[in-house]
């Protein structure tokens, strides 16, 4: 999608420093964090939300991802959060998990 802000971030055209990365997913820093480790966990493939996410090896991927993420920064406490639908919260309309952490302990 031509006008998805995390569809650019994932092109590179905002040079997004990416936590983590592999083949179906993204991760990085939340520009508006909500807790001293706010993360975004955002699939390559334009979803506009949890309510669209059909693909279940996405699904799994995502999952994966998160675990992977969470071990490579030390973080094993923390929360996931999901937005879906603008009533819901959700801002960008791609669809994104949030791992929010208060430290790596």
């Amino acid at each position: 999608m031509t006008d998805c802000i995390f569809c650019k971030i994932i092109n590179g055209d905002f040079n997004t420093e990416f936590v983590y990365e592999n083949e179906y997913l993204v991760v990085f820093k939340d520009l508006h964090p909500k807790a001293p480790i706010h993360l975004l966990v955002v699939p390559k493939v334009h979803v506009e939300s949890l309510n669209e996410l059909e693909d279940e090896k996405l699904m799994a991927e995502l999952f994966k991802g998160i675990k992977a993420v969470t071990k490579k920064i030390g973080l094993k406490s923390y929360n996931l959060h999901v937005n879906t639908g603008k009533e819901a919260g959700q801002e960008v309309m791609h669809m994104h998990i949030h791992i929010l952490g208060k430290d790596k302990k």
